[in-house]
């Protein structure tokens, strides 16, 4: 039996490929988008991918499953447990395809593919149990999708949060305790190899270690170690991060059938004189850059998102899935701007329309277009300035960091929900955004600045250096921002 891990660092997701060296032929559980990966790693082995699966629908990125089947011809298997909300709609119109259930098997040459029905993550989520038929009669491993990680379980939250389907967190996280209780009867040596790894949203509490065995995960996973149903419920739902805006279009899009791409492609790089028209017109033009080079000036009206580790996650909240996207490159190497489209591409932002390269900003500047500048304050100046009422502190990070700790009389609007309540802050003001570095404020500051907020400065170190500097901090609840 061969197998090959696939991490996807940008979104935090592992998928795989299983294949029988005798027959030739492999199957790939939880594609993305990036398809010709697994073509070319098969091919590399000798192998055939003849079956294509996953895990359930996902929440946090495109799947590649429907497009990566119609290219091989390979058999496309799917869910058909859970609810009829949660079925497949593009199923019975996808060429071979096969409807699985709870404990359906699936030969792949002297694999073995056992099918589990564990639900509670969503409603329709499957574990595949693999055995080496060629030397063995029992599973070395589980490919667990968002149901166990290492060192965490999959949120049972995001039907409610996420998807909208309001009521659905407790129920689904008690069927989650009745998934787990049946899983931890297997055999301790089970290899877990799980969908997510540390950084993804699927969960809170996330390893970074890539697989682990269900009996070290019987010991040392906080989820098996509750023995009451409803310590668990509490246990599971608490602290759970912000699902992503963009995940319920994500589920959307998943059940629907994703679009076939045919590959990634760098968008046309566009003219100088085209960059002030599309900044005149409101046109969306991610600037890509370091934080502190487009703070050190821009052309007005872009919007700051660095291409580095985070760029997915907040592309994804920040940009609709339909929006028409410019973006100007951060480097010279010639495949960023291909690189750019295929991250957008993972979570469904497939409408780049053109590029700039790195020095468009500077010859619009020589061209006479006057640039921008976000100001930093420093915490000893915002202490200063915070004895008068025309400035406003905008607290921008996740709820539990915000419960945990923050500086007194800020106001909290995550980042990710800052476009839709834009609205609430006053223009008057002065606007100053904070968050635990500086590096989500620099995003939401350069939002503000979209949006026509005439005074925005960002708090250079954040709340670390607030912290250091002996601003006074605060637990409790602070007011909303008053018009």
């Amino acid at each position: 039996m061969f197998v090959k891990r696939f991490f996807e660092p940008s979104i935090a997701q592992t998928s795989y490929l299983i294949g029988c060296a005798k027959t030739g032929e492999s199957i790939v559980v939880d594609a993305n988008r990036d398809v010709d990966q697994y073509l070319e790693a098969a091919a590399r082995e000798g192998l055939r991918v003849t079956h294509v699966t996953e895990t359930h629908i996902h929440a946090d990125y495109l799947s590649g499953s429907r497009e990566l089947a119609q290219k091989t011809g390979a058999l496309l298997l799917l869910s058909d447990e859970g609810d009829r909300e949660w079925k497949y709609q593009f199923a019975q119109q996808s060429g071979r395809v096969q409807l699985l259930h709870d404990g359906d098997r699936i030969g792949v040459g002297n694999v073995r593919v056992d099918v589990l029905h564990t639900p509670g993550h969503t409603p329709e989520h499957l574990t595949f149990l693999i055995t080496d038929g060629a030397a063995a009669d029992k599973p070395i491993a589980a490919v667990t999708g968002d149901f166990v990680f290492v060192g965490d379980v999959g949120r049972p939250d995001l039907l409610e949060r996420a998807a909208h389907y309001a009521g659905t967190m407790e129920s689904s996280a008690r069927t989650l305790w009745r998934s787990l209780q049946k899983f931890a009867k297997l055999d301790d040596w089970l290899q877990i190899w799980p969908g997510h790894g540390a950084g993804s949203a699927c969960g809170k509490g996330i390893s970074a270690i890539p697989s682990s065995a269900l009996g070290y995960e019987r010991r040392f996973n906080w989820a098996f170690g509750i023995d009451d149903e409803d310590e668990f419920v509490r246990r599971v739902l608490e602290g759970q991060p912000e699902p992503p805006k963009y995940f319920a279009s994500m589920k959307r899009i998943n059940k629907e059938g994703p679009a076939i791409l045919g590959g990634f492609h760098a968008p046309p790089r566009q003219a100088d004189e085209a960059l002030s028209a599309l900044v005149e017109s409101g046109a969306l033009i991610i600037e890509t850059r370091p934080a502190a080079a487009y703070a050190g000036g821009h052309l007005p009206g872009t919007l700051n998102i660095p291409f580095n580790a985070s760029f997915v996650t907040w592309a994804g909240w920040l940009i609709p899935t339909t929006a028409d996207v410019y973006f100007i490159a951060s480097g010279d190497t010639p495949d960023q701007p291909k690189e750019v489209v295929r991250s957008l591409a993972l979570i469904g932002v497939d409408s780049v329309r053109g590029y700039f390269d790195r020095w468009a900003i500077e010859r619009a500047r020589i061209d006479g277009h006057p640039l921008t500048m976000i100001h930093q304050i420093t915490p000893d100046e915002l202490s200063e300035r915070l004895k008068s009422s025309e400035i406003v502190v905008l607290d921008v990070r996740g709820e539990a960091e915000w419960t945990a700790g923050h500086l007194e009389h800020a106001t909290h609007m995550p980042l990710g929900y800052l476009p839709d309540r834009v609205n609430e802050l006053p223009r008057h003001k002065t606007l100053v955004t904070q968050c635990q570095s500086g590096a989500r404020s620099s995003i939401a500051a350069s939002l503000l600045e979209r949006h026509g907020f005439p005074r925005v400065l960002n708090l250079a170190g954040g709340l670390v250096a607030s912290r250091s500097a002996g601003l006074p901090m605060s637990k409790r609840p602070a007011c909303a921002a008053s018009p």
